[in-house]
């Protein structure tokens, strides 16, 4: 019998990997097998989710503080990882940020640090794991985490910075898709809906919000706890090798309308 989403003895990076949507699919990655590298800004926060992933599913792991605003970092980070475990199969570009404002007050501190973050911040990560590990190994697996708000526009929250970034994140993938398939790696990107984190959970039980799901989600709810793991396992797995440059919305239906 073949278990199509074996992971075990790979080695998955997981970036904003503290909190919410991050530590998820670092725990379905790991429930495959996969041993884990933790990465964000917050050195307790990533310590805890090591050692709590290292010991619910028995594989190894590694917590490396990273700002992926900072080259000298990423690049410091990937050569971490490959000190320890001498290769990475699977990138998570999953470290992110968020400003709402209405587009004619936003200012230029906030769009400069979302497309710093968001967009260049994923492809440091990227440039640096392909670099160093993926061509090298002539394998590997990049999930860039975009958002639904990269495929379409929105009147309900005024995001102009996040849109014009995980825009960015949609077709760099496929730029990346393009240029690094001869290497056997894929470049995929998973582009959420509305899910609970400890950043939305406010936004997101507001009636205003409540009210908008049921209008504008086909499925007429937020996605739940879990939902995007099985996305997740499939694009890094061995599984998936045909399959690059795609841009997987997983919104109920959201992005449909």
């Amino acid at each position: 019998m073949k278990n199509y989403f074996d992971l075990k003895g790979q080695v998955a990076v997981v970036t904003g990997c503290s909190a919410g949507l991050g530590v998820q699919m670092a725990k379905a990655l790991a429930n495959q097998g996969a041993n884990i590298v933790a990465v964000a800004r917050r050195q307790n926060k990533i310590d805890e989710v090591a050692a709590q992933i290292a010991q619910e599913y028995g594989v190894e792991t590694l917590a490396v503080r990273c700002d992926i605003t900072d080259t000298a970092a990423v690049e410091a980070m990937v050569d971490a990882v490959m000190a320890r475990f001498g290769r990475i199969d699977i990138l998570v570009n999953n470290a992110g940020t968020g400003a709402v404002a209405p587009a004619e007050d936003i200012t230029d501190e906030q769009f400069g640090n979302e497309m710093n973050i968001d967009l260049f911040g994923s492809f440091r990560v990227a440039r640096a794991a392909a670099k160093k590990a993926m061509i090298p190994a002539r394998y590997g697996r990049i999930i860039n985490i975009a958002s639904m708000y990269g495929l379409v526009g929105n009147k309900i929250a005024g995001s102009a910075p996040y849109h014009a970034a995980k825009g960015g994140v949609v077709n760099m993938t496929r730029a990346l898709a393009a240029e690094w398939g001869k290497y056997g790696i894929t470049v995929n990107s998973i582009c959420p809906g509305y899910f609970y984190t400890d950043l939305t959970r406010e936004t997101l039980d507001s009636d205003f919000f409540q009210q908008n799901a049921k209008t504008m989600i086909p499925e007429e709810r937020y996605g739940h706890e879990g939902e995007l793991d099985s996305a997740a396992i499939f694009l890094a797995s061995p599984a998936s090798s045909y399959v690059t440059g795609v841009n997987l919305p997983v919104d109920g239906g959201y992005t449909a309308m």
